[in-house]
């Protein structure tokens, strides 16, 4: 596989912005997303905060261009906002002058829709919108994106849990690299659903307060929605040298422990292998990594794997590193998307964005995240780390072009 792959545009939606911009201001000024569930109808919004996007699925349709007549589910919405920012931010004008694809991630799919629909059903089997049934499956909101934006070369679905949106731009990165597609527009989106909701509470992992990730006394995660994406583009597509360069992919990794259906491995082996195949694959030591923009879920069990995996690879010279979900939540398969922005924006400005309420050293290491933003830092290569369910880890490098 040959060439360099570069990133030229950007897009983002969650709870701390609708736009690229509004949300690295609200990095810039530590400010949380994390907050009070009010747009989702759930019993949990009394117990429990949530990381929402503050807009009516209504609101959402205004924004993001998609015909009025026809219906979508919230993930569709989210990851039509974020993937045409991205295409907007790359200044495309004809998305048909190269070979295109297309590839999202998601892990709720349509099921803030399906979940009404079941509710009314099962009380009443006369009741119920079949709308809401179809675009339950995860590769709805695929198609209904790629259609929207005019891309038919390649179109994929992508679902490893946490990992996914991480994968999907490793998928788009390999294909630019066989050969098989000049430019990918790849990332994830979700939305939040009373199921997805639920089911983190029944494995005793949301938090009840706001998350504190790596921090001693971290009790769990905060769900969150929204959808990222970048647009991957060869080093030999025309005009390239003219186009706003936001970094390169120079490395990426996807292992897979199996340790357990739900849980990181205590060993970190999964994490240890993707940060250290993604440094081959760029052939860069350890010590060149300048950030890492780790998973950091705030689970007791994600929080402890990761900084075992930092503590043997880096030993006594550990990066600076933080989680950013103490603003947007945990957005599912989202979150590799989000947290890619995320990474290219520290990049590309010098930045290292701070690990919100961190208070307490873990016990079992010596060595805290970044806790206030770090501004003018020296930035060549950053790791972003997303770590999903049955141990499916995937890491990915982003460099200085």
């Amino acid at each position: 596989m040959q060439g360099k792959v570069y990133i030229t545009g950007l897009g983002i939606i969650s709870a701390i912005g609708n736009t690229v911009d509004e949300s690295f201001q609200s990095l810039l000024a530590s400010k949380t997303g994390v907050g009070k569930i009010t747009i989702l109808k759930t019993a949990l919004s009394e117990t429990h905060p949530g990381a929402e996007v503050k807009k009516t699925n209504e609101e959402l349709r205004a924004m993001s261009g998609l015909p009025q007549d026809k219906y979508f589910s919230r993930t569709t919405l989210l990851g039509m906002i974020a993937a045409r920012q991205a295409v907007l931010s790359a200044k495309i004008e004809n998305i048909k002058e190269l070979r295109t694809g297309f590839i999202s991630a998601t892990s709720v799919g349509g099921m803030d829709r399906t979940e009404v629909f079941y509710e009314e059903f099962s009380k009443d089997n006369t009741r119920g919108h079949l709308r809401d049934v179809i675009t339950h499956d995860c590769g709805e909101s695929t198609e209904a994106i790629a259609l929207q934006l005019g891309i038919k070369d390649y179109v994929d679905t992508i679902s490893t849990a946490c990992s996914s949106s991480a994968n999907a731009i490793m998928l788009g990165a390999k294909l630019i690299k066989q050969g098989k597609l000049d430019r990918v527009i790849a990332g994830g989106t979700d939305a939040l659903s009373r199921f997805t909701l639920n089911g983190f509470n029944s494995l005793m992992i949301l938090d009840k307060q706001p998350c504190q990730p790596f921090d001693e006394n971290r009790r769990g995660l905060n769900m969150g929605e929204g959808a990222g994406f970048i647009v991957l583009e060869s080093e030999k597509n025309p005009g390239i040298d003219n186009k706003e360069i936001f970094g390169e992919l120079t490395g990426y990794a996807n292992t897979n422990d199996a340790y357990h259906q739900t849980a990181s491995s205590p060993d970190a082996k999964g994490a240890i292998m993707a940060m250290t195949q993604a440094m081959q694959m760029a052939k860069l030591s350890p010590d060149q990594i300048d950030y890492i923009n780790a998973h950091g879920t705030g689970t007791p069990n994600n929080d402890l794997t990761e900084e075992t995996a930092f503590n043997t690879i880096f030993g006594e010279h550990i990066p600076p590193f933080s989680s950013t979900k103490g603003y947007t939540g945990h957005t599912l398969a989202a979150a590799g998307g989000i947290e890619a922005v995320f990474s290219l924006l520290a990049l590309k400005h010098g930045l290292i964005f701070p690990n919100l309420r961190y208070e307490t050293m873990m016990k079992e290491f010596h060595f805290s995240p970044v806790t206030e933003l770090k501004r003018q830092v020296q930035l060549k290569n950053v790791i972003s780390n997303s770590f999903g369910f049955g141990g499916n880890n995937s890491s990915l490098l982003f460099s200085k072009a």
